[in-house]
C-alpha cells in the first residue's frame, strides 16, 4: 500500500509547486535592515489603520492569538510600557472573531491597538510562524529587531531603549 502512495505524493508535490504564489508571498520575507511591508487592517472599533499612518513613529508589530499562552502573559508588560508612551503598538491578532479578541482583551485589562488579521494574510506576508512575534519598526518603517517568542520586560525595554532611547 505504501508503494503506491509514492507516486502519488509526487504528482501532489508537483502540482503544489506549479500553482502560483500569491503576489506578497513573492516578496522577500521581512528581515532586520529591511523597510516594513504595508498593510492596512481593520481595528476592534471597526476603522482602518494601516503601518504607513504611524510612520515617523517607533511602532511594535505584535502577532499574537488568543489560545497563545506566552501571549497571555507578555500582554500586560507591552500595556504597561504602552502607557509610558513614546512608541505605537499594534498587536494583530490571527483569524479570530472582534468578539473573541475584546472579550481576551476585557479579560486582560489589556487596551492597547488591536487590528484583526481575517484569513492571517498580514501573518502570511511577515511570514510569522510562531506566537508571539515581534516586529520593531522604526520611525523611517524600517524593520530594526524581530523577536519570538514572550517579551520579557528586559527584552522589551532592551529594544525600547535602542529604537527611542529610553524604555
Amino acid at each position: 500500500m505504501f508503494s503506491r502512495a509514492i507516486p502519488l505524493i509526487g504528482v501532489a508535490v508537483f502540482l503544489a509547486a506549479c500553482l502560483p504564489l500569491p503576489d506578497f508571498l513573492s516578496d522577500p520575507a521581512p528581515e532586520v535592515g529591511a523597510e516594513a511591508p504595508y498593510f492596512a487592517l481593520i481595528d476592534l472599533n471597526g476603522e482602518r489603520v494601516s503601518l504607513s499612518d504611524l510612520r515617523g513613529q517607533v511602532v511594535l508589530l505584535n502577532f499574537w492569538a488568543t489560545w497563545c499562552g506566552p501571549c497571555r502573559e507578555e500582554m500586560p508588560t507591552i500595556q504597561e510600557r504602552y502607557n509610558d508612551g513614546g512608541f505605537a503598538v499594534l498587536a494583530i491578532d490571527f483569524d479570530e472573531s472582534k468578539e473573541k479578541v475584546q472579550g481576551y482583551m476585557d479579560e486582560l485589562g489589556v487596551d492597547l491597538p488591536v487590528l484583526l488579521d481575517p484569513g492571517g494574510n498580514i501573518q502570511e506576508l511577515y511570514r510569522v510562524r510562531g506566537y508571539p512575534t515581534s516586529f520593531f519598526v522604526d520611525a523611517d518603517g524600517v524593520i530594526r529587531f524581530i523577536h519570538i517568542g514572550e517579551l520579557k520586560i528586559g527584552d522589551l525595554d532592551y529594544y525600547l531603549t535602542q529604537l527611542i532611547g529610553q524604555p
